[in-house]
């Protein structure tokens, strides 16, 4: 079995919300490629396809893709998606 590429963070240059979102995704172990649309048109042009929007940061994993969020935002997305926050390595803190 093919494992899946690397979530991708999609984050704008003194964007709070997006340096937030990396300390998350960091302080759970969960790595990320981070492109940065503000440096580069491309990758503006992909977080535009793949969320139909332009605010950061935008998350996309496969066909899950979470725009315009805070981390709270994030994990109630992610709540609706088990199978995802398990390939992500995200435990709920239910123990």
């Amino acid at each position: 079995m093919q494992s899946e590429a690397k979530p991708i963070l999609y984050v704008k240059t003194g964007c709070p919300w997006c340096t937030e979102a990396i300390s998350y995704f960091n302080s759970q172990g969960v790595e990320v490629k981070i492109r940065n649309v503000t440096q580069n048109h491309d990758f503006m042009n992909a977080m535009v396809a793949v969320s139909g929007q332009t605010k950061a940061p935008t998350f996309e994993y496969g066909e899950f893709t979470v725009a315009d969020f805070s981390v709270d935002e994030f994990l109630a997305e992610l709540n609706a998606f088990p199978e995802i926050r398990q390939k992500l390595g995200l435990c709920d803190d239910e123990n």
